[in-house]
């Protein structure tokens, strides 16, 4: 039988059957082990991302940065994919929706590229930044009202907490009315978990959202892209929502959840701030994993391979992160020095916020709940078998249990220099009861709860 990592009878720098899978329980459960044995082959290596779907994963920190850096010889406009293009990847891959050519900011090149991004990130600078920790503070405080009065006092982080918090967020930020935010919600959602017409549900209800704000423009960041000097076409307005939300939510949803268990783990040093653990975060469990796919222009040597023209190169920020190489000097790096957020001129639009969001979802989880700790080990939690991403199942945690108030009789909210202070100076509210004469909890999704918890309904 063929080992994984024997080439012999293959063309050079071609990749050859066997190639590792970067996907499954085994790399799921132990990816490290996998880039160690990648990097014995050289700053990249053939890697199966897909059943059928081969791909040069560069594990390299240096090797990751000069693509990265490199637009005019690395391109993402993924129309290049050679094996795509010659019909062989399975239509129903899961590499598809992730790689595949959409006509937004992540997958353009060159002044395309330029005038989608100067609008998102013009956009993203009209939204202040206390408003950002106001509005995951308000949803920390929703969502830690819904769990936190189980009688048992336990609840799983991840999809009680980590996961909807960001949609919360990002609907406010969108400007979504109840109703097409409880759709927005459940497409994205969808989407992530595979539901068939999950991509429909979120395209129909953004396309609705952009109608509306056409109609009745807002303080929000649909209409910042809809008004922005570089006129983009209610379709490119729609993509580049879509790139927010996937781009954003799922990945801030495992840092949240991996920033919490690390600070919560028997393992984190006493007084270290939660701004520390979301950034081992970035560092050692980069929550975008294996992703950006790169097509070279033209035959290019890396190493000792060979990465052709229009074939797929993927960057490793996870391995990339934990280059041993970085080892010696890595302490001297600066904090920021990581590659989770990306480089070069696809580097995340929206890094500032996502650390922001992170943070303070972590702070607001400790000052709601000051004795919360985590049931299970860290070293024992499993992580999602999936090539993109590292986030962890399953959080699960225990505390005493309590209520928040709704955010109409809640008290002011504490700063961000006040959040990282003693849980103790936080007042805490007592058991929670639903009198009898409670008026009904509102119907609807998430969304409209959450609006109807923020108004006192």
């Amino acid at each position: 039988m063929q080992q994984p990592f024997d080439t012999s009878g293959a063309p050079a720098g071609r990749p050859a059957h066997g190639n590792v899978p970067l996907y499954g329980s085994d790399f799921g459960s132990d990816p490290e082990s996998m880039y160690a044995r990648l990097r014995t082959l050289g700053p990249s290596a053939p890697v199966d991302i897909a059943p059928d779907v081969e791909v040069e994963l560069v594990t390299s920190y240096d090797a990751s940065l000069y693509i990265l850096q490199n637009p005019t010889l690395f391109v993402r406009d993924s129309r290049r994919w050679n094996a795509l293009n010659h019909g062989e990847i399975p239509a129903d891959s899961p590499a598809l929706p992730m790689m595949g050519y959409r006509p937004n900011a992540l997958f353009s090149d060159g002044a395309a590229h330029a005038r989608l991004r100067q609008a998102v990130t013009d956009s993203l600078a009209t939204v202040d930044q206390g408003r950002i920790v106001r509005l995951t503070q308000q949803s920390a405080d929703y969502l830690i009202s819904q769990f936190s009065s189980e009688a048992l006092g336990q609840a799983e982080l991840m999809s009680a907490y980590a996961q909807p918090l960001p949609l919360l967020v990002f609907g406010e930020l969108f400007g979504c009315p109840p109703e097409l935010g409880d759709r927005v919600i459940a497409g994205i959602t969808g989407i992530f978990q595979g539901t068939p017409g999950a991509d429909e549900t979120l395209g129909g209800a953004l396309a609705e959202l952009i109608a509306l704000k056409r109609r009745q423009p807002g303080e929000d960041l649909t209409t910042q892209l809809m008004v922005h000097s570089s006129r983009l076409t209610d379709e490119e307005v729609l993509h580049q929502l879509v790139t927010l939300l996937s781009g954003g939510t799922a990945p801030l949803s495992a840092s949240i959840g991996t920033s919490a268990a690390l600070y919560l783990s028997d393992d984190w040093p006493s007084g270290l701030p939660v701004e520390d653990a979301v950034v081992k975060t970035l560092w050692n469990y980069a929550p975008i994993a294996n992703y950006a796919a790169h097509y070279p222009t033209q035959d290019v040597e890396l190493g000792d391979r060979t990465l052709h023209a229009g074939d797929p190169v993927l960057i490793s920020f996870a391995a990339a992160n934990t280059d041993p190489k970085l080892t010696v000097h890595r302490e001297q790096l600066s904090s920021k020095a990581h590659l989770a957020f990306g480089a070069g001129p696809h580097a995340c639009p929206a890094k500032d916020p996502a650390f922001m969001i992170a943070a303070t979802a972590v702070e607001s989880l400790l000052n709601r709940l000051p004795d919360v700790e985590m049931r299970v080990p860290f070293k024992e939690l499993s992580w999602v078998p999936a090539p993109w991403s590292r986030q962890l199942v399953t959080v699960p945690i225990r505390y005493t249990p309590r209520t928040v108030p709704s955010a109409a009789k809640a008290r002011p909210r504490p700063s961000p220099a006040q959040l990282a202070q003693s849980a103790a100076a936080v007042p805490q509210p007592a058991a929670f009861s639903r009198p009898s004469h409670a008026a009904p909890r509102p119907k609807g999704g998430m969304f409209s709860r959450f609006r109807a918890w923020v108004n006192g309904e």
